[in-house]
């Protein structure tokens, strides 16, 4: 049998237990049997879905199998007595178990509202609105009869009114079980129909007791009845412990509504009935009831609105904070700066963190989270009193002044700066985060504006490295660079752009033993436009990833050629800038080898030369390097002892080749620092394999004293600048 049709079983078993026992004789020992077996039976069965389902609660279905037993109880104390009484007391011993039954019902109810959104008291209220409303009108029409007349005893009349009264309790909480049960509707109406089934049986068997002598098998029936559907419930593998699966909130709030508003008018239209009207008692008992639910409405309605407002600032904090740190979001930040724009004057610090996407990516993002909380934390521990500390993005922060100046913004800047220079413990590793700082304020400024100054100084202050206020020469530049990046794609498409070789001397032969491909941009309205003035605004805008493809084609064809028309005199290898972008963009490792098919260059006459910058952070740009020196290619880092930790990317990034910065060659052939880190550095790459190129070397000096130094590869205008068809004659040795 299948563990989530036992219910079903149980309640077809039930229905047939009923049926039976209407069919044997009645007051019989076997109808007796039957009717008590079944009702114990029934205890047993939710006792037992107790240990099936294993509740969260399973308290709640030990009470519901104790109230059952308690009846039961009850039941077979009846049989024993009403032989000796000559027929169905009034009220007996027997009565006192029923009346234990019914707390134990309730109770179990009570327990399962609890675990509903909301606190126990409204739950209470709820109850008691609808037990008053059906109370009410189980009152004019069943109990106060019964109290009124005088052809009976006063305890027939107490127990005829108690037991249905008792009922609407359990009726009224089994309605607002079914109102909120969601995913657990099926274990909800069995329960519902269950307490119905008990109130019917109760009204009928006091008016068959009181008016017809004695009751008929049919009322024990239902009993047996509300024992299947009570057992069921806690059968059914919805139990109404279990986990709701949420009810749309549009359908729970008509529910709720239906319930409640017919609970509260059931008073004023019972005076529309001629018969209660007319009756000073029913009329009493109508007006009693009516303001009992006017004041149950209103209680329950002022703990409504305590709700809705309680919701109102849980939203207003939700939509005002950032979920991850606690912080304000940008929103808030936006609220706050509109009001200070408008009382004082505002000055504001953007923080954007440097390389958190590689924290991201290569540890996750439960580390990453970690690194924004540290962060967070720092921030506001360092703000100054008063001031606002907010998330605006990703990887982004601010600090809001509502009322200061600008040199104690930057004061504040610089010392937050240095708060977040510490190490931040993340997923078991100390990790360096840096910042970028762009800060901008002042009276009258719009507040939209202000934050988007801000962002512009930020970004300024990732190229420059330090803090950044702005100011209006970082818009024109801004739009300069982007009317220089709407000319890039143009240029692209025309075809404005030239590779220039500069020559790469091998000594002491002073053959060109290889090349550097560089781009040069001839523009028909500029003229010759920098790479320095391009190259940045290409990063920025994507389109150095596109110029970057172009370049590679570009050169490993022109050397291609080169080796099929000049043989041996040919250069041996060329050199192609590789930037950032390029690295991180997946397949590019694959786009070199397509190049490299494609014009039929082997791989060892490539060198991609990259920066110390675009691999500091790791990540896929070195996964990319190690992916390329498999290929063959080599790599050689650029601007070697400028970047961040030239040393230590020796040990991660796959090189073959370093290229000193010219700023070591300028002085070179004076005594100083400038010598003795190039005389270092010749030997670092010495005693590690590697081959060393000094760029810059403008002077014959130069050359000679880098040649004393052990230097055997030599780069610069003495000996060639960048041209579009170089002649590559050996160039005299130094002295």
């Amino acid at each position: 049998m299948r563990r989530d049709r036992i219910w079903a079983w149980w309640l077809t078993g039930g229905l047939a237990a009923a049926a039976g026992y209407l069919v044997l004789p009645a007051d019989t020992t076997v109808a007796e049997l039957l009717y008590d077996a079944t009702g114990l039976l029934a205890a047993l069965a939710i006792a037992g879905a107790a240990k099936l389902h294993r509740p969260s609660r399973p308290l709640i279905w030990y009470l519901f199998a104790a109230g059952i037993a308690l009846s039961v109880l009850g039941d077979a104390i009846f049989d024993m007595l009403m032989p000796a009484a000559g027929g169905p007391a009034a009220l007996s011993v027997a009565d006192l178990w029923y009346f234990f039954s019914y707390p134990a019902l309730a109770a179990g109810m009570l327990l399962i509202l609890r675990q509903r959104p909301g606190r126990g008291l409204e739950r209470l209220l709820e109850a008691a609105i609808i037990a008053t409303g059906v109370g009410l009108v189980l009152w004019i029409f069943v109990l106060h009869p019964f109290a009124r007349d005088s052809g009976t005893t006063l305890a027939d009349r107490w127990v005829a009114t108690a037991y249905p009264a008792i009922d609407v309790v359990l009726v009224a909480l089994a309605l607002l079980l079914l109102a909120g049960a969601g995913g657990r509707r099926p274990a909800a109406s069995l329960l519902t129909v269950a307490a119905l089934l008990l109130l019917a049986g109760d009204v009928a068997y006091s008016l068959l007791t009181l008016y017809a002598g004695g009751t008929t098998p049919l009322v024990n029936a239902l009993y047996l009845l509300a024992y299947a559907f009570w057992a069921a419930a806690a059968l059914h593998p919805a139990a109404v412990t279990g986990q709701p699966a949420a009810l749309p909130e549009v359908r729970t709030r008509r529910l709720w509504l239906t319930l409640f508003a017919a609970s509260s008018l059931l008073g004023p239209a019972l005076l529309l009935m001629p018969r209660i009207g007319g009756d000073p008692s029913d009329r009493r008992a109508v007006a009693i009831g009516s303001i009992v639910l006017f004041l149950l409405v209103v209680t329950r309605l002022a703990g409504y609105m305590r709700q809705v407002r309680r919701q109102q600032a849980q939203l207003h904090r939700l939509a005002m904070t950032d979920d991850l740190t606690g912080l304000a979001n940008r929103r808030a930040l936006e609220r706050a700066l509109r009001s200070a724009a408008a009382d004082g004057r505002p000055q504001i610090a953007l923080f954007g963190l440097n390389g958190f996407k590689n924290v991201n990516d290569e540890l996750g993002r439960p580390a990453a989270d970690q690194v924004l909380t540290v962060v967070a934390a720092r921030l506001v521990a360092g703000a100054p009193d008063g001031a606002l500390v907010a998330r605006t993005g990703g990887d982004e922060f601010a600090v809001l002044l509502t009322d200061s100046h600008a040199q104690f913004l930057l004061a504040t800047a610089f010392a937050l700066t240095g708060d977040l220079g510490s190490p931040v413990s993340a997923d078991g590793r100390d990790l360096l985060v840096g910042v970028s700082v762009g800060m901008a304020g002042g009276a009258g400024v719009d507040p939209v504006e202000l934050l988007r100054q801000a962002e512009v100084a930020m970004h300024a202050a990732k190229r420059a490295g330090e803090p950044v206020r702005w100011s209006p020469a970082l818009d024109q530049r801004d739009i300069e660079h982007a009317q220089l990046g709407a000319e890039l794609r143009l240029a692209l498409d025309a075809g404005q752009f030239r590779v220039v070789y500069q020559p790469i001397v091998e000594l002491p032969s002073g053959r060109t033993t290889a090349v550097e491909a560089l781009v040069r941009w001839e523009h028909p309205v500029r003229g010759l436009v920098s790479p320095a003035a391009f190259i940045p605004v290409a990063e920025q805008n994507g389109l150095i990833v596109e110029l970057g493809a172009w370049i590679m084609r570009t050169a490993c064809a022109r050397l291609a050629l080169w080796r099929a028309s000049l043989g041996s005199s040919a250069p041996g290898r060329i050199s192609v800038n590789v930037s950032a972008k390029q690295l991180a963009r997946p397949g590019f490792p694959g786009f070199v080898a397509e190049v490299l098919a494609e014009t039929g260059l082997p791989a060892s006459c490539l060198t991609v030369e990259v920066t110390e910058t675009a691999v500091f952070e790791g990540g896929p740009a070195v996964v990319a390097l190690h992916e390329l020196r498999a290929l063959g290619v080599r790599v050689a880092l650029d601007d070697f002892g400028t970047g961040h930790s030239s040393l230590g990317l020796l040990q991660t990034v796959p090189v073959d080749t370093i290229k000193v910065d010219k700023s070591f060659v300028d002085d070179i052939t004076e005594a100083g620092r400038p010598t003795v880190i190039a005389e270092a550095l010749i030997r670092l790459s010495g005693g590690l394999g590697l081959s060393a190129v000094a760029e810059g070397v403008e002077t014959a000096e130069q050359a000679a004293a880098l040649t004393r130094l052990g230097y055997r590869y030599l780069q610069g205008y003495h000996y060639g600048r960048p041209m579009a068809d170089p002649e590559f004659a050996s160039f005299p040795v130094a002295a």
